[in-house]
């Protein structure tokens, strides 16, 4: 038998041009042996030291003689379905409820487009249910079987996948990656649905080299089209205030339900929160004095994410601030007209259990649904037909839109809004940064006075 060694090193590829053109060299030292081969293409020469330092992590030993890792047991096998519930296991309590969700749509669709076709296969609308609603829910999972009416499903997926070795297939991962593109209904997913997506994915792959059920993530080398994610904030949805103050008065219009959620939307609009921090804030996150400006102390947040899938069983789950360390705590102004909002709604209507300022029509979180509903109700009722049928304020998040274009158009820093906003600067100046609806005009007439037109 030949000897074999673990002390292996991998250096990084060398490109190298000469009389035969371009050519790219791997080098590696295996018991103190210098090593060399060399490839015409840098996607070669990059899977082959892939390969290497795979071994080597792996705990493979080199063969002294050849250099290359020496032959072992063949890698485990294990199949996808097998595989992605053990995934969405290993990252259930790290993940907020949101991330879990979101994991478990994006295996469920992998899973879909992997599994066999042919007789006796499920509908793709059961397997969706019973891949997302038990598969990969860890909860769901590890407190019994599957509902009756899902059973077979499950049954007939758990021995219909491919082993995860396929997906080092690219023919298998266009397969994937072409259903993690689309919507349910066959049309094209927004371009920043299809990036979550694959980052979801790539994370899984990384975990399966992990586990050595491959030698490398297959994802990168993958020559797909990629659609660039918008960012910029579209223009068209910002209002202005007088638009902001009619909407707000058509909301408080909509009877109790709608003078409850004035104070809610008014808090995106005036402070920029985000409908999750809205949701979240108490009487006691708030220094509201009888008039003037106010102060607003934001220490958590509760995204909706829905009872299966966050850890208090309740709709919204309580989590920090986004993209902040869980004990921060957020400081944004809050200008006279929210602390007036804010003292009316207090006074009117008092707090939960809890100190929550917003709740539920019968006490509890507010649903995503019933705020929706009252705001489009408001957006007709305070948009002229015009204004209704645009972009304009479609979603309530674009209140947060317009609160932080109208720091930026009040010449407030950059650095100070980022800090109010919960965002770095960067993504501020690349995001956020746009005028407020009806300041084009009087941009346009300085540039023309600046060209001496009057």
């Amino acid at each position: 038998m030949a000897d074999t060694t673990y002390d292996v090193t991998v250096n990084k590829t060398e490109t190298v041009t000469g009389d035969r053109g371009r050519r790219y060299k791997v080098r590696w030292t295996v018991a103190g042996r210098r090593r060399k081969k060399s490839f015409n293409s840098s996607a070669l020469a990059d899977g082959f030291r892939a390969d290497l330092i795979s071994a080597s992590r792996r705990g493979v030993p080199f063969d002294a003689e050849t250099g290359l890792p020496a032959a072992t047991e063949p890698a485990p096998v294990e199949s996808w379905y097998v595989f992605a519930c053990g995934y969405a296991d290993m990252k259930w309590p790290e993940s907020a409820g949101k991330s879990r969700a979101g994991r478990a749509e994006t295996l469920t669709a992998v899973t879909v487009a992997l599994a066999r076709n042919g007789r006796g296969r499920p509908s793709s609308a059961d397997l969706r249910r019973a891949l997302y609603t038990w598969s990969f829910n860890t909860r769901a999972r590890q407190a019994g079987g599957p509902p009756p009416a899902l059973a077979g499903v499950v049954v007939w997926v758990e021995t219909s996948t491919p082993p995860v070795s396929e997906l080092a297939k690219p023919e298998v991962l266009r397969i994937v990656m072409a259903a993690l593109a689309r919507k349910l209904d066959g049309k094209t997913a927004a371009s920043s649905t299809a990036a979550r997506k694959r980052a979801v994915l790539h994370n899984a792959l990384e975990y399966a080299v992990e586990r050595g059920l491959l030698d490398r993530n297959p994802l990168p080398a993958l020559k797909v089209k990629r659609t660039n994610v918008v960012e910029m904030v579209d223009r068209r949805v910002v209002v202005n205030h007088e638009q902001a103050t009619r909407l707000l008065d058509a909301v408080a219009a909509q009877g109790t339900t709608g003078r409850k959620l004035v104070a809610f939307f008014g808090l995106i609009y005036y402070a920029a929160l985000r409908p999750a921090e809205a949701a979240a804030i108490g009487e006691g996150d708030m220094t509201l004095p009888a008039d003037g400006w106010g102060e607003l102390y934001l220490p958590r947040s509760a995204p909706t994410t829905g009872k299966a899938w966050a850890d208090s069983g309740r709709r919204r789950d309580r989590r920090g601030l986004k993209h902040r360390p869980p004990e921060e705590v957020r400081e944004v102004p809050c200008p006279p007209p929210l602390t007036a909002i804010l003292r009316r709604h207090v006074d009117e209507f008092g707090t939960g259990s809890d100190g929550r300022l917003v709740r539920g029509v019968r006490g509890d979180d507010l649903s995503d649904s019933t705020y929706g509903r009252v705001w489009q109700k408001a957006r007709i009722a305070a948009l002229t037909n015009a204004e209704a049928t645009s972009p304009l304020a479609g979603r309530p998040y674009d209140l947060r839109h317009a609160a932080v274009s109208t720091w930026l158009n009040a010449g407030v820093a950059p650095t100070q809004v980022a800090e109010w906003a919960g965002h770095s600067v960067a993504v501020l100046l690349r995001v956020y940064a746009k005028c407020i609806a009806g300041q084009e005009d009087a941009a346009r007439a300085r540039v023309g006075r600046a060209l001496g037109l009057g």
